[in-house]
């Protein structure tokens, strides 16, 4: 009875979560190579986000767009969960190119709608031909003036905590001479386990908190490793100091827990 109770909450949340995949990623695939700079892609990979965080119940409460600097960045995260995807997808702004696991490459639909979006495949290892790899399709990216999105820890965090960052984002950054903007999630872990515990009777909201800190520029001085590990440390500061802030707020039950209808339209907002 338990095994056909966790089958049927398997289905409940995982079909449609793949018939939605195949839906939106069959109109990239379709309607993308015919529209300019391929925006249908990006439209198709919004709305999937945002139907999904909507299926699952999950507001999100957005701060720091303002932050934002003109021309080209990357975006550095910290990872939670797969939600993160969905979460950052839905909220931040531009037509990013994100760093994606040659596994998720693999997968019918998403896959193809990945590559044809042109996100930059990443494969899990830290050899240094792989390294070096990655680090020329991102500067690549950044070199064409494209919003680069990495999670530099590189996999999730299981107890939510910042992890060590890897160095490929932040070489490319040196390189390409931009910025690097800070971003912290908060929530998508606990989320997470909430739908796979079903501990929600299924309608309760799911909250979750991005913070977008202050641009980050490559210093001028010194050589390309050494700018590239101040970078990195700089960058995994700001991402600590603005989660840890978050955790603070919500044991201290400050964080906000009633969203506003539709997504804020300024420099912070609520999304749900």
């Amino acid at each position: 009875m338990r095994l056909l109770r966790r089958t049927l909450h398997w289905l409940r949340h995982w079909v449609p979560f793949a018939a939605r995949t195949v839906f939106y990623g069959s109109i990239s695939l379709l309607i993308g190579p015919f529209s300019k700079d391929r925006r249908a892609c990006l439209w198709a990979m919004r709305t999937w986000s945002r139907s999904g965080l909507r299926f699952l119940h999950i507001s999100i409460d957005l701060h720091g767009l303002e932050n934002l600097p003109n021309g080209c960045y990357a975006y550095a995260s910290n990872h939670q969960s797969l939600l993160d995807a969905l979460v950052l997808g839905a909220t931040l702004p531009g037509d990013i190119k994100w760093a994606v696991k040659s596994s998720l490459m693999a997968i019918p639909f998403l896959g193809w709608h990945l590559w044809l979006a042109g996100h930059v495949r990443v494969e899990k290892n830290v050899r240094k031909k792989a390294a070096a790899a990655a680090v020329r399709r991102f500067t690549q990216v950044l070199s064409e003036a494209k919003p680069l999105l990495v999670f530099p820890e590189g996999t999730r965090s299981k107890d939510g905590q910042v992890k060590a960052f890897r160095m490929g984002l932040f070489y490319a950054a040196v390189r390409a001479g931009v910025p690097v903007v800070p971003v912290a999630l908060h929530g998508t872990g606990v989320a997470m386990a909430d739908i796979e515990s079903r501990r929600s009777g299924g309608r309760d909201a799911r909250h979750v908190y991005v913070r977008i800190g202050e641009p980050l520029a490559p210093r001028q001085d010194g050589s390309e490793s050494t700018r590239a590990e101040d970078l990195r440390d700089r960058t995994r500061s700001a991402v600590m100091e603005m989660h840890r802030a978050l955790v603070a707020a919500e044991s201290a039950g400050s964080l906000p827990r009633e969203p506003t209808e539709g997504r804020g339209a300024g420099s912070h907002g609520t999304w749900s």
